[in-house]
């Protein structure tokens, strides 16, 4: 933090005094690319300055060697061991420096290969990955390696990997749901609903919804509930429908024989409600015959189909079933916009508990783990040998594009350390294969 002091407040007591304190703003987290091209530059010019270091060593034992009076038998083979010594660590310093642009920056033919031939080596590059790396044994193998469930499942089984998720998404949600295309959206599940409706027979899905809801036994429940409360209110209100009853008899009938007839009629209803409320009843048993003839109606009868259809058609047709969609995902957005945020900790929980939830479900059971596995590989595999001639023309694509500088500065990079070994070797051989010559060539004028 670096603090900077106030200016002094002016004479008549104006100011307060205080220090002004001025806070350098936090660095920025280093970039993890950035920091390994700073590593490997490090060491690129380590090994440069190895490799220099070692060629003037050769040319100061040449010189030492050449210029000494001393009359020593080992000073000619040391001297013949830097002379080639030189002559190798030039030459491959010349081939290594060839690869990447003009030594010395002289136009000398053959040189600064890589750059000259950028949309050659792209292409080859490209094939190269497609042709090796991008075939199906290569994928397969490399695919049942990987054990993509098995490392989710560890992942999610941490508590604090779930945790952090779970807040993360819990964050999110508000910004998520703020930053949807409301009507839009609206449109679009209208039109979807619209689209697999369409292609769900209208018949036949009736007749699986009645069939699961009567088999049940809430639709019994119901029936039974509904026959309760209509006796119950009759009785409750028997003397008001009698009255009813009796207004709708003729002039020349006594009121009271209206009366008699009017309060038979209510015990009747009654007494047929109360039998009614046993399961046995014919009613009832008629009721369930005539609903399961109704099921396999709905199920097989082609008159019974093609009036589902037509129903469903004009459902479909009525522009109010799209504005009801959309009227249904705008309640359904304002719910979510103010119900988020105040049930966040508690989403964010909820998500927790699930993460964690499925991961140990997924440790549980090998085979389990081991389906899913071969099911994700098998669609990693499925697309990358689709899409594997369009990946080596993106590569390609990426190297052309690549201007000459940024495509040395990357290759040198990830090869430049191990081409300057190429500098120290070749000085060493070299000057060992100097050595040789200078030993036969004695040996030979010995003859």
């Amino acid at each position: 933090m670096t603090e900077v002091a106030a200016p002094p407040a002016p004479r008549g007591g104006e100011g307060d005094g205080r220090e002004l304190r001025v806070v350098d703003p936090e660095p920025a987290d280093p970039d993890p690319i950035e920091e390994r091209r700073a590593m490997l530059r490090r060491g690129l010019r380590r090994m440069r300055t190895i490799a220099t270091l070692l060629l003037l060593l050769m040319a100061a034992i040449f010189v030492a060697t050449t210029v000494t009076k001393l009359d020593w038998a080992w000073i000619p083979y040391l001297r013949a061991f830097a002379e080639a010594g030189m002559v190798g660590a030039c030459a491959d310093w010349f081939a290594v420096v060839a690869l990447f642009r003009r030594p010395l920056g002289l136009p000398i033919p053959h040189t600064g290969i890589i750059p000259n031939n950028k949309e050659r080596i792209g292409g080859a590059l490209g094939r190269f990955m497609t042709n090796n790396f991008l075939t199906a044994p290569v994928l397969s193998e490399r695919l049942g390696r990987v054990d993509i469930v098995g490392s989710v499942a560890r992942w999610l089984e941490n508590p604090r990997n779930s945790a952090l998720l779970g807040n993360y998404l819990a964050d999110q949600l508000p910004r998520i749901v703020e930053a949807l295309p409301g009507p839009r959206i609206g449109e679009t599940v209208g039109k979807l609903a619209q689209q697999a409706l369409a292609n769900v027979p209208a018949a036949p899905a009736a007749s699986k919804l009645l069939g699961i809801v009567w088999a049940q036994g809430e639709a019994q429940a119901l029936i039974a509930q509904t026959i309760a409360t209509a006796q119950d209110y009759l009785a409750n209100n028997k003397d008001y429908f009698s009255d009813k009853i009796a207004q709708q008899s003729t002039s020349w009938i006594p009121k009271w024989v209206d009366r008699i007839i009017a309060d038979k009629v209510m015990n009747g209803v009654l007494s047929t409600l109360t039998e009614m409320r046993d399961t046995k009843h014919p009613w009832r048993l008629e009721l369930h015959k005539t609903i399961q003839r109704l099921i396999a109606k709905l199920a097989c009868d082609p008159q019974m189909y093609t009036r589902g259809e037509a129903f469903k058609a004009e459902l479909l047709g009525n522009p109010l079933f799209i504005e009801q969609a959309k009227v249904l995902w705008s309640e359904l957005e304002n719910g979510l916009q103010w119900g988020i945020p105040a049930h966040a900790a508690a989403i964010a929980r909820a998500v927790e508990q699930s993460l964690h939830g499925v991961g140990r479900w997924l440790q549980e059971d090998p085979a389990r783990q081991e389906e899913i596995n071969r099911r994700i590989r098998a669609v990693a595999l499925h697309i990358l040998l689709a899409y594997r001639v369009e990946i080596g023309g993106y590569i390609e694509r990426v190297v052309r594009n690549w201007d000459s500088s940024t495509l040395v500065e990357r290759l040198e990079l990830q090869v430049g350390k191990d081409l300057q070994f190429i500098r120290i070797n070749g000085t060493l051989v070299g000057g060992l294969v100097g050595l040789l010559i200078f030993i036969a060539s004695k040996w030979i004028a010995a003859f």
